[in-house]
């Protein structure tokens, strides 16, 4: 009889032979920790996910920018200007301008100088245009200068008349003149100069680059 088998008991109950059944460990308890990781992997997994797309929409950091499929773009804003332009554009009243008429209208030259003048403009030379212009403007008027006068004087002039040409000449002073062409009725409104003038003095942002 095996020492295994229990007193009293004998025959068909009888333990013989030296290989005894395992003890298996319950399964219940494996598929609870599997199904605990398995939840934690579709958890992070979702969160990962909803980041990146927080991230996309919303631009993420500011250095990046999306496009219209909502892919990032590799777009950088802008740089801030460090100093406005307009530091080096002249005031009305640091220009002089001589004032001329090519048109058969007359009284038109002083009353545009007189305006000029209410505006801050310094006033030089009044009367009608020489023969070489006279008559010859075609459009509403003609800006002509010495070649700085490319560097801010045109621009301070140009935005009491719009849609007025700029040349420059031999000239070495520091005057423009302000010739009328036949096209020409008036000045453009004070508050549209004025506002036009305000708008040359902001400084522009440099165009983001790709």
């Amino acid at each position: 009889m095996s020492m295994l088998t229990p007193p009293g008991m004998g025959g068909k109950y009888r333990i013989t032979g030296d290989v005894y059944p395992r003890m298996r460990r319950p399964q219940r308890r494996r598929r609870i920790v599997l199904g605990a990781a398995a939840a934690v992997l579709v958890l992070g997994a979702a969160g990962w996910g909803t980041y990146q797309l927080v991230d996309v929409f919303s631009g993420g950091d500011g250095t990046k920018t999306t496009t219209a499929a909502g892919k990032p773009s590799d777009c950088k804003p802008a740089p801030k200007p460090t100093a406005p332009p307009a530091a080096a554009l002249p005031k009305p009243a640091q220009i002089t301008v001589n004032v001329y008429n090519a048109t058969p209208r007359g009284g038109l030259a002083k009353a545009t100088a007189d305006e000029l003048k209410k505006r801050g403009f310094l006033i030089g030379k009044v009367g009608n245009a020489p023969a070489a212009l006279d008559k010859k403007v075609p459009g509403t008027g003609l800006l002509l200068g010495a070649p700085g006068a490319t560097k801010g004087m045109f621009s301070v002039v140009g935005t009491q008349l719009k849609g007025a040409t700029t040349k420059v000449d031999t000239r070495t002073t520091a005057d423009v003149d302000f010739v009328i062409g036949t096209a020409f009725k008036q000045l453009d409104p004070k508050a549209a100069a004025d506002a036009a003038l305000t708008a040359l003095n902001k400084p522009k942002p440099a165009p983001g680059r790709c």
